[in-house]
């Protein structure tokens, strides 16, 4: 039996947050039924067509869901929604601040109404405060949290080159809708969550945010190397190409400067000794590091660091880590079948000892519309009619 098999889950959803949220309860054996807009559907479908014609992030995300398509703006199709709650045990939502409320589904009474069902509104900034009403996007909670301020190089601010924002957001939507499951199971007793991005996000920036408080300036933005280790990060090689290494303490930088530098004077060095020094002296350690590194091709010197238990890797491109040798020996590849036909799939990152994820097709806007609608008693005839005044 699947974890979550048996638990139905009903998200007006788009975009990435809610949709990451319930692709992971959908992996592990959740009924996700996705509501989207007729004919349109949710407008991530278009944010792109390199995957064979569909969007790369709604293939990514959308995985295992059933669709109906609803117009919610008509009273018919706010009937089917409420009827669709009336069975499911988690009710998922993501549209723009106060739209679900403006449509009659307030929290409150979706509560009174159904007691036993949990309910996951996820928003830029909360339902509460001076920004409750305003837009949010991954990049815009990256400004507006700090992330930016970190992250890019000295003259450059820079966003994450992955939605960092909506994916923290959909990851605490997935455990705090799990802890409230858990918590329903010993009184029976529904909850309202409530997961803002910029609060999401807070709670990753919580090395920057103490540093900057309680230290005498905020951490400054080093690109690809650390803002308060060193050696961490790029060096170049003989190759033309970077390795990158992080040393995290005393014993790790004299097997540095012992085995792979070949310099062990420099473990006594007084502008070396200890990190701090390390760290002022940055840019002379760096000029001693590349005169050795640029010796050696990139190959050999990883396989210096590694022999002396130094944390190494290579810079990889996307399709490097596509082809990357350890998730083709753990055989973390699968594939889903979709629309454009069959597709690659990266296997969730938990692995169970005696769980088999759901794998199951990527839909089509509004794919199952009829078979659900007849699963909640409407009758063919009205049906073809709703199709007819565009509720479908």
């Amino acid at each position: 039996m699947l974890p979550l098999e048996g638990i139905t889950v009903v998200s007006v959803e788009q975009a990435v947050a809610a949709p990451f949220a319930s692709r992971q309860l959908a992996d592990l054996g959740a009924r996700v039924i996705k509501v989207e807009r007729p004919e349109t559907g949710d407008f991530a479908r278009h944010y792109d067509s390199e995957v064979k014609g569909m969007a790369s992030h709604f293939v990514w995300l959308n995985r295992s869901k059933e669709s109906i398509s609803i117009d919610l703006k008509h009273e018919e199709g706010k009937e089917i929604l409420d009827s669709l709650l009336s069975k499911a045990d988690v009710f998922i939502q993501n549209l723009a601040p106060g739209a679900m409320d403006r449509l009659g589904f307030n929290d409150s009474d979706l509560l009174k109404k159904y007691p036993g069902l949990i309910i996951c509104g996820i928003s830029g900034y909360g339902s509460s405060g001076p920004y409750a009403n305003k837009k949010a996007y991954d990049l815009l909670i990256q400004c507006e949290s700090g992330a930016m301020a970190i992250t890019g190089t000295e003259d450059t601010p820079s966003k994450s080159g992955v939605a960092i924002a909506d994916i923290a957001t959909g990851m605490y939507a997935y455990s705090g809708i799990l802890a409230a499951l858990f918590a329903r199971q010993k009184d029976g007793k529904g909850k309202i969550l409530e997961v803002s991005m910029l609060e999401a996000l807070g709670e990753w920036m919580g090395f920057p945010m103490y540093y900057s408080e309680y230290g005498e300036s905020e951490p400054k933005r080093t690109g690809a190397s650390h803002s308060t280790i060193y050696p961490y990060g790029p060096f170049k090689v003989k190759d033309d190409k970077y390795v990158f290494l992080s040393i995290q303490n005393e014993r790790e930088w004299k097997n540095f400067c012992e085995k792979v530098l070949n310099i062990p004077e420099l473990t006594t060095d007084e502008r070396f000794n200890v990190n701090s020094k390390r760290f002022k002296n940055q840019e002379l350690l760096k000029e001693i590091i590349e005169d050795e590194f640029t010796k050696f091709e990139s190959e050999y010197i990883i396989n210096k660091l590694e022999d002396s238990k130094i944390a190494n890797a290579s810079l990889n491109t996307v399709k490097d880590f596509i082809e990357h040798p350890q998730l083709k020996a753990r055989n973390r590849w699968t594939e889903v079948e979709s629309p454009v036909g069959r597709l690659k799939a990266l296997l969730p990152p938990v692995t169970f000892n005696d769980v088999e994820y759901v794998m199951n097709p990527i839909p089509t806007v509004g794919e199952h519309t009829e078979t659900i609608l007849t699963e909640l008693g409407w009758k063919e005839e009205t049906i073809t009619e709703y199709k007819k005044r565009n509720v479908l």
